[in-house]
C-alpha cells in the first residue's frame, strides 16, 4: 500500500463487515483463519444482550468444528440428549396432552443423526454463542469496532468506500475496502442502499419474547426438552398460550407468545408478564424474575439477489422467517461459510470474480427454501389447535369443554384423539427435518455438475441422503490415521483449502495435482484413503459412501461441498483437473489488481484512529 493511499482513508482493509451477529462474527473469524484481514463494525456496545436464537444444527456445528470453536460451543451449550422432548400441555403443572421426541432423539432416528455427522447438534442461546465467536475472531487477528455504525457507502470497480460513525466520540471515519459484507440484520441499511429486491410479506404476526428466571426443575427434569407448548383456551396461535424455550436447565427461559395489534399493544409491565407466566406454569408458588422483554414480528422474506458489485449480504438481511425449524441463525452462519473462502481466494489472486457470483447462485435457493419451510411449519401447527377444539371467538369455558372432550370415551373423543395424533406426527417436519438441515445441494458455475443427480429414496425433508454427487456436502465417515487417531472425512478437508480425496490406484490424481500447481501456483491438498494409505477406512464407511471406484477422486471445496468427482482413474488426469480448477475458480478472470495487492502484503491493514 502506498503512503498516499493510506492517507486518503482513515481505515483501509480488504473486507469490511457490517453487523456483529452470528453471520458477521463467523465471517470475521473464518476470514482471519484464511489469512484475510477484516474490520467488523457493530453499532451496539457488545454482542447480543439476550438469548434470541438457540437451536444449533449439525451442519452449523460442523462449521464451528472447521473454525476450531466446536469444543468451546459444546462446553457452554445444552447437550443433545437434553433436547429430546417437545411437550404440549395445559400448563407445566397441568395435563400433558402430547409429546414428541425431537432432533433425532427417537430410537428410530438416532442412528441417522449419528451416522450423518461427526458433530452433535446442541442448544446454545445467542448471547452465549456470540462472545465465543467474537473473542476467537479477535484472537485470530480480526479487527472489531463496537459502538460503530454504518452511515453510507459507495462502490466502484475497485472497491467500496464507507462512512462509519463512532457512536462514543461522534467521529465519522472513512473506510476503504475491496469488498463489504452486509450482515446487519432484518433492518439492513446495506440491503436498502443496494436496492436488493425483497420478495414476500412482512408483518404476518406479532410476538413477544420474555426472558425470565423460574425454577421449573420438578416439571422438566423427568421430560427434558427445549420447547414446552402450553395450550389453553383463548389462543389458537401456533405457539399456543405461551411457549417456554429452555435457556438454561431448568431455571432460565424465554416465554414466547403472540398478540393481535388490532386489539391494542400488549401490556409488558412486570406485573402483567408475571401473571401470564404464572398462568402458563400453573403454579402460583413459583418465583419469577423478568430479565427483559422484546417484541418482534413474523416475516416471510427472501432477497432475489444476495449481492451487487463488491457488496455481499447474508443472514437476516436477506432471509427472514419465523423461528420454526430453528433454521434462522443456522442458515446465516452457513451463508458465511459459503462466502468466506471465496473472498479469501479472490483476494489472494487465486480465483476470478466469477467465483463470488456463485454465492447468490448457491445460497439464495437455500434461503428461499428455508423461509418457505419455516412458514409451512407454522401452518402445520394449526391442526393441533383444531384437534384441541379451539376456535376463534369461543368463550374460555367453551374452550375447556372442547379440550376435555379429548379425555372422554366417546366417538367424538376418539376422533379428536386421532386428529391430535396426526397433527403431532406432522411436527416431525419441524423438529426432525434432517434432510433440510444437512441435504443442501448447490448448483452454480463453481460446481462441475453431472447429468444424473442421485434419486431420493426417502422423504428429502425428513431424511438426509449422503452422496458425493457434485453440489452435495461431503459425506461424513470415520477414518483413522497412521497413529490410530480417529478423524472424520470432514476433518481432513476444509480449513480454507481445496482437497482431493483418492485411494488405491489414484496415482494419476497425485500427479495431476502437482501439474496444476506447476501450471497455476494453486495448491490442492491430497488425502489418500485406503488400507495402508494415509487414512484407513477402518469401518468401511467411506467405501460405502464414496460412490466412485477407489482409483477415482472427489474434489472438495473449503466449505465441504463436492466441486467435482471422477469415478475412476483417467489417462488425461492432468488436463482434466486443470480444466476443472479453471472453471470452479474462474481463473480466466483473475483480477490482476487483486493479485498484485495480495503479493505485496495480503494481510496488511492501514488504520488511522
Amino acid at each position: 500500500m502506498s503512503h498516499s493511499t493510506a492517507q486518503k482513508y482513515d481505515i483501509e482493509v480488504p473486507v469490511l463487515i457490517v453487523g456483529g451477529g452470528p453471520a458477521g462474527l463467523v465471517s470475521s473469524l473464518l476470514l482471519s483463519r484464511y489469512g484475510i484481514k477484516s474490520l467488523l463494525i457493530n453499532k451496539h456496545s457488545w454482542t447480543a444482550n439476550g438469548p434470541r436464537a438457540h437451536i444449533t444444527n449439525q451442519r452449523t456445528v460442523e462449521v464451528f468444528r472447521d473454525a476450531q470453536v466446536e469444543e468451546q460451543v459444546k462446553a457452554l451449550s445444552l447437550p443433545h440428549d437434553l433436547m429430546a422432548n417437545n411437550i404440549w400441555a395445559t400448563s407445566f403443572s397441568g395435563q400433558e396432552i402430547a409429546r414428541l421426541l425431537t432432533w433425532g432423539n427417537a430410537i428410530e432416528r438416532k442412528s441417522d443423526y449419528e451416522k450423518a455427522s461427526p458433530s452433535e447438534m446442541c442448544n446454545i442461546p445467542q448471547h452465549i454463542l456470540e462472545p465465543i465467536l467474537a473473542n476467537e475472531a479477535l484472537r485470530a487477528g480480526s479487527l472489531t469496532r463496537f459502538n460503530t455504525e454504518l452511515i453510507d457507502f459507495v462502490q466502484d470497480d475497485l472497491g467500496v468506500t464507507a462512512t462509519i460513525l463512532d457512536r462514543t466520540t461522534q467521529q465519522q471515519l472513512s473506510v476503504r475496502s475491496q469488498y463489504m459484507i452486509g450482515a446487519d440484520g432484518a433492518r439492513s441499511l446495506v440491503v436498502d442502499k443496494l436496492g436488493l429486491n425483497l420478495q414476500g410479506e412482512m408483518g404476518l404476526g406479532c410476538a413477544v419474547n420474555v426472558w425470565l428466571k423460574a425454577d421449573l426443575t420438578k416439571y422438566c427434569e423427568h421430560r427434558p426438552g427445549v420447547l414446552y407448548w402450553i395450550v389453553q383456551p383463548g389462543s389458537d396461535y401456533w405457539v399456543g398460550s405461551g411457549t417456554f424455550i429452555c435457556v438454561k436447565p431448568w431455571d432460565e427461559w424465554i416465554m414466547l407468545y403472540m398478540y393481535d395489534p388490532a386489539e391494542g399493544e400488549p401490556d409488558l409491565s412486570h406485573e402483567a408478564i408475571i401473571a401470564r407466566a404464572k398462568k402458563v406454569i400453573g403454579d402460583d408458588k413459583i418465583d419469577i424474575e423478568v430479565l427483559s422483554t422484546s417484541k418482534w414480528q413474523i416475516n416471510h422474506i427472501v432477497a432475489e439477489q444476495y449481492s451487487k458489485g463488491r457488496v455481499f449480504c447474508m443472514g437476516d438481511a436477506v432471509h427472514r422467517h419465523p423461528p420454526a425449524n430453528g433454521l434462522g441463525t443456522n442458515t446465516s452462519i452457513q451463508d458465511a461459510f459459503n462466502l468466506a473462502w471465496k473472498l479469501a481466494m479472490v483476494l489472494k489472486g487465486q480465483a476470478g470474480h466469477g467465483l463470488l457470483e456463485s454465492y447468490t447462485q448457491e445460497r439464495q435457493p437455500v434461503g428461499k427454501a428455508v423461509v418457505n419451510r419455516a412458514m409451512q411449519s407454522v401452518q402445520n401447527m394449526l391442526p393441533i389447535s383444531q384437534a384441541l377444539g379451539f376456535k376463534p371467538g369461543q368463550s374460555e369455558q367453551e374452550g375447556w369443554d372442547s379440550l376435555n372432550e379429548l379425555y372422554k370415551d366417546t366417538e367424538l373423543g376418539q376422533q379428536r384423539r386421532d386428529q391430535l395424533h396426526q397433527a403431532v406426527q406432522l411436527q416431525h417436519y419441524q423438529f426432525n427435518c434432517h434432510g433440510v438441515e444437512l441435504g443442501q445441494y448447490y448448483a452454480s458455475q463453481s460446481i462441475v455438475s453431472e447429468k444424473n443427480t442421485p434419486k431420493k429414496t426417502q422423504d428429502a425433508e425428513l431424511y438426509y441422503q449422503p452422496t458425493t454427487s457434485p453440489g452435495a456436502k461431503l459425506p461424513h465417515a470415520w477414518l483413522h490415521d497412521a497413529k490410530g487417531k480417529q478423524l472424520s472425512t470432514l476433518d481432513i478437508c476444509g480449513h480454507g483449502q481445496m482437497t482431493l480425496l483418492t485411494g488405491h490406484g489414484g496415482t494419476c490424481w497425485l500427479q495431476a495435482v502437482q501439474y496444476v500447481e506447476q501450471q497455476t501456483g494453486f495448491k490442492i491438498h491430497v488425502k489418500q484413503i485406503g488400507l495402508g494409505l494415509e487414512y484407513f477406512d477402518s469401518y468401511g464407511d467411506w467405501a460405502t459412501l464414496r460412490e466412485i471406484n477407489e482409483n477415482g477422486c472427489v474434489l472438495v471445496r473449503p466449505d465441504h461441498h463436492v466441486a467435482w468427482r471422477s469415478h475412476e482413474a483417467s489417462h488425461d488426469a492432468n488436463s482434466l483437473l486443470l480444466q476443472v480448477i479453471d472453471q470452479i475458480l474462474d481463473r480466466a478472470n483473475i483480477d490482476l489488481v487483486e493479485l498484485e495487492k495480495s503479493k505485496s502484503n495480503p494481510s496488511e491493514l492501514a488504520v488511522i484512529y
